[in-house]
């Protein structure tokens, strides 16, 4: 039987709402790790669990690779398949990339949970935390941080 190590315990004491703006450059990834563990550094909490939201419907968010860029270049790739820009959508009147961004975004998440120990993102040696924009032209997108916890 396997046992869970015992990382942190205690009552839910404090929490902290931020907001980050990301300028994006049109399709593609954008990193935020930085910015988001730069919250949690500001909010001073040793333990808890981030929630990042993404306010947008045609653009997400994912933990990835941040390691090799060749990861999201075929993540792209993959999604262009998944998600095809050339395909007669019914809802087009915001453009032919409007209506692929909605599915992209439907295929990845518009929310991440991710856990706070010790004061620091509990990701993993090689993961990012990524802004995905589905759309072609650049757009300002609004990202809401909340953290709970001690």
């Amino acid at each position: 039987m396997r046992r869970v190590e015992m990382l942190g315990s205690g009552p839910v004491t404090r929490q902290a709402s931020g907001r980050l703006v990301v300028e994006t450059r049109g399709q593609g990834f954008t990193e935020i790790t930085s910015e988001v563990a730069g919250f949690v550094r500001e909010a001073g909490l040793r333990q808890g669990l981030l929630t990042v939201f993404c306010r947008h419907t045609s653009a997400s968010l994912t933990i990835q690779e941040n390691a090799d860029p060749d990861v999201r270049t075929d993540l792209m790739t993959a999604l262009d398949r998944l998600a095809p820009r050339d395909v007669p959508y019914v809802h087009g009147i915001e453009g032919p990339d409007d209506m692929p961004a909605h599915i992209r975004t439907l295929l990845t998440d518009a929310a991440l949970s991710i856990p706070v120990v010790e004061g620091r993102l509990a990701l993993g040696t090689w993961q990012g935390v990524y802004l995905i924009e589905h759309r072609d032209r650049p757009h300002r997108r609004e990202i809401v941080l909340h953290l709970a916890g001690s």
